[in-house]
């Protein structure tokens, strides 16, 4: 049995905290703040509850799997699980709407092909025929194996079968996302769609890989899904599944150094001067990278924009039939990534917003009322003015007729409210690893140069996202309990 200390509570955190526990180990989690869930927050007033990080839950096979190899009690007994339908609902720039049915191949292309006329449907679906390749050659060294030491094979070859196209004279195929938009899928409001996963996790599409084409398909495949409550729920239940497997947590105790000891981290320092000892420690990666790293480790992700979200109280009641996600798709595109990946990064215009309006009456005082959140990618550290918060809900209205007549008040999460609550700088928010870039895209190993010492979270081997933060968090533990020879779940 041997004592570890696990510095931050965010879901990575909580997730190798659990499984180390029920492994044997005698585990504390230092804390800095007075909570748990790192990004996955809430924001109550007046009645009303809202999600400030994740609002949507891709992958929850991770989730279940903890919970089956933490207890008796499967994730379905601890939090109630909604399936998503539609999907999402699409508003994109000539005004064409198109609802997207959840998990179903055959649905989505006669949504496409009704809302954008034939062949929409049938090169959607055909690209995501080559997307489940690309996840199919990725799947296990991106997100079910440790990062692999000759991890330069990631980073050069091109998961993507993309299809042959003929380029000022030469046979060329997509190495970029937005080349498959414009080779592959030939119409600008499908291009939106793929390339609106990219942006999400606040990644250029003009230079990320083929390869995240991974991204689409995790959705279409895997499903989307709510948990009832709020994600936060999410967090509370993992964090209930850590104090049942006697996971001691220590709020309010900033972890200031790993103290080493012969090459080895034996114990951490807190704010306070006291000492803790462990045998091992699991810290937080960070976008500056932690000392310690092994000589020639791959670089984490760099310049990473951040998110906006507006928190809005409505009066009215949310009308039936409302799909839970719409995302709004940029009027101006090409405005919309220079401002956000130029060489002066400032907050667009004219953004793509996302508006989540979930059917939980946990979350509104009553039925005569309603909570809306919007979502925006802008650039780390950016300052937030009125105007960018305007921008935001004008371009909600385009999905939501009338929404500001609607509002009783409005909290605004900012950059600098990310970087506070996480520690991030600049309230960046790291993406998940991907393929090819030359490693660019890939995250810094769960080991690191120093024994004993282990990283966990977004910024870290498998990257950012949720289902991402609970990998990272199985391999952490699978790396400390069976040694550097785990290789991942069969």
């Amino acid at each position: 049995m041997a004592g570890i200390a696990v510095i931050g509570a965010g879901m990575g955190a909580l997730t190798a905290a659990a499984r180390l526990a029920v492994a044997g180990h005698r585990v504390t989690v230092y804390e800095r703040t007075q909570t748990y869930g790192g990004a996955v927050g809430r924001f109550e007033r007046d009645g009303f509850g809202f999600d400030t990080g994740p609002g949507l839950l891709p992958l929850p096979a991770v989730y279940r799997d903890l919970f089956v190899k933490t207890g008796k009690e499967p994730l379905e007994d601890c939090v109630e699980l909604v399936q998503v339908d539609p999907s999402a609902r699409h508003v994109f720039a000539d005004g064409t709407e198109v609802a997207l049915p959840n998990a179903s191949r055959a649905g989505v292309v006669a949504a496409l092909d009704a809302a954008l006329g034939a062949p929409a449907g049938q090169r959607w679906g055909d690209f995501l025929v080559r997307a489940r390749e690309a996840w199919d050659r990725t799947r296990r060294p991106l997100l079910e194996e440790p990062l692999w030491d000759d991890w330069s094979v990631l980073a050069a070859r091109e998961p993507y079968p993309a299809v042959p196209h003929k380029r000022l004279l030469r046979t060329r195929r997509a190495g970029t996302l937005a080349e498959v938009g414009a080779w592959e899928l030939r119409d600008p409001r499908l291009t939106a769609l793929l390339e609106g996963h990219a942006l999400a996790y606040g990644l250029d599409p003009r230079v990320t890989p083929a390869s995240a084409a991974v991204l689409p398909y995790m959705e279409h495949a895997f499903g989307t899904w709510y948990v009832r409550g709020g994600m936060r729920e999410l967090a509370r239940a993992v964090h209930e599944r850590c104090l049942a497997r006697r996971v001691e947590s220590v709020f309010g105790a900033e972890v200031t150094r790993i103290l080493e000891k012969d090459g080895r981290a034996v114990g951490v320092e807190l704010a306070d001067g006291e000492v803790r000892e462990a045998d091992f420690v699991v810290a937080p990666g960070s976008a500056d990278g932690l000392p310690a790293r092994a000589d020639g480790e791959v670089a984490p992700q760099q310049g990473l924009p951040s998110r906006l979200t507006v928190l809005l109280a409505l009066r009215g009641a949310r009308p039936e039939g409302t799909a839970h996600r719409t995302v709004v798709h940029s009027v101006d595109r090409d405005g919309e990534l220079e401002s956000l990946f130029g060489t002066a990064p400032s907050v667009p215009a004219r953004p793509t917003v996302t508006v989540l309006r979930p059917d939980d009456p946990a979350l509104v005082p009553d039925g005569a009322h309603e909570a809306v959140t919007l979502g925006a990618v802008v650039p780390a550290g950016a300052e937030i003015h009125e105007a960018h918060v305007d921008a935001l809900v004008a371009a909600a209205e385009r999905a939501v007729p009338g929404l500001r007549d609607r509002v009783l008040w409005r909290e605004v999460r900012t950059p600098a409210d990310i970087a506070r609550e996480t520690g991030a700088a600049g309230g960046a928010v790291p993406a998940p690893a991907l393929a090819a870039a030359g490693g660019r895209l890939l995250h810094p190993a769960n080991s690191t140069g120093l024994q004993g010492l282990f990283t966990v979270g977004g910024w870290s081997h498998p990257g950012g996202g949720l289902p991402h933060a609970g990998m990272s968090g199985a391999l952490v533990s699978g790396l400390i309990v069976e040694g550097p020879q785990f290789r991942g779940s069969q």
